[in-house]
Order: structure tokens, then sequence, then C-alpha cells
């Protein structure tokens, strides 16, 4: 049997918490470990429960759910952990600055707060999956006011094999693997074996990643 996707709630109104806390163990294959009405008790938490998806309200006392996702991915925790984690930021503002910041600190993406039950057990899924739960045209609205100054590639970069530069320009403007494959004249499985090579070569974790390093580094096509 398949081990039921484990879910961290954080958000600083208990009300709203009991709420999304009933949706989500009402779902098959996911239950909810764990709550936390701060940032900061949130990384505790994180480190103690080891949660596969967080929910992360960003707009809390003590810390934010910005701060709480950089916290959560400093290099010298994603070392500790011994299972990817994925961190969804909720919000009730669309395309909001501060949801964009969580993203480049490793966030998979964000939620409207008043989504639909459907909607957030679909995005719990999606981002355990490894991708983002937004549309690419959303991802790249939030980001592209993000890195008004751009750095060059950094060398793992330029040791992308040509054809794996092309699968990272298809990613970064967000197509599918499908789409990438139609795109190269390759096979499905062929591209999603050179999505892992470029994760492994750039150290990313997920698609989402990608498309960030393609912002931070002006590696985007028009």
């Amino acid at each position: 049997m398949t081990a039921s996707i484990r879910v961290l709630l954080v958000d600083d109104q208990e009300l709203f918490r009991a709420g999304v806390s009933v949706i989500v163990d009402a779902q098959d294959g996911m239950e909810v470990v764990g709550a936390a009405g701060d940032g900061l008790e949130a990384v505790r938490l994180v480190d103690e429960l080891a949660p596969d998806v967080v929910l992360m309200d960003i707009r809390m006392p003590e810390m934010d759910g910005v701060e709480a996702t950089r916290q959560l991915f400093l290099p010298e925790r994603v070392a500790r952990r011994d299972k990817a984690l994925r961190v969804v930021v909720l919000t009730t503002f669309n395309l909001d600055d501060r949801a964009a910041m969580a993203i480049r600190h490793g966030a998979s993406g964000f939620l409207l707060k008043d989504t639909t039950p459907v909607m957030l057990r679909d995005a719990i899924r999606t981002v355990h999956a490894g991708n983002a739960v937004l549309a690419p045209e959303d991802l790249t609205s939030l980001l592209s006011g993000q890195f008004r100054t751009r750095t060059p590639p950094p060398a793992p970069y330029l040791s992308l094999t040509e054809r794996e530069r092309e699968v990272f320009g298809g990613v970064a403007r967000g197509l599918s693997n499908t789409e990438i494959a139609q795109l190269v004249f390759a096979s499905e499985s062929t591209v999603k074996t050179h999505v892992g090579a470029i994760l492994r070569k750039l150290t990313l974790r997920d698609r989402v990643q990608i498309v960030v390093f393609a912002h931070e580094h002006g590696l985007v096509a028009g």
C-alpha cells in the first residue's frame, strides 16, 4: 500500500487550520500530521514530524511564511532530510510579491485561501510529485519582476549537453514533458531522463526550481 502524503498546516488562524485539516483528512492517500500557528513553530515541526507537504500561510506573527520557507530550504537542513519536502504558500492575494519570494526560496507555488477542496487536494498531490501548483504564465509573471539584476549562468549550466539545454529551455517556459518531446523530437521518457540529469547537474530540487534558476540567470527565451 502506498504511504499517505503527510501534510503540515501552518496558519495563525486556528479556525482556518481546523477547516483545512478536515478537508485534507477526508482525502484518500493524505493525512494531516501537525499544525503550527507561526513560522517559528513550523520550522520546528518540520524537523520533528518530517511532513511531505507544508501548506504555509504567507502572513503570520513571529516569523512569516517567506522566512520560514527560506529556513526550511537552507542547504544544511535539506541535507539532513531523507525525503523531499514541498511547500505550498497560502495567500489572499493573486500574484503576490511575497509568494514570489517564497517560490525563490524553495516553495513549489501558491494557492489562494478561497480555493476549493478539490483544487487543494490536487495541489497537494501535484507538488508531492515535484511539479508547480500554478500555471506557467502565472509563474513567469511572478518571477519576472524578482530578478532585476541577473547573474551569469554558473559552471554546472555550461556543462549541460545541447539536448539538455533544449529541454531546460522547455521546462523554463513551463512546457510539459509531452510538449517538450514534440519540440525536440524525442520520447517523453527521454525527456524525463534529461530533466533528471538537469536537476542533478544543477543541484535543483524540482521543475519549479529550474524555472527560478532560468529567471535568476536570464535564461528564459522570449
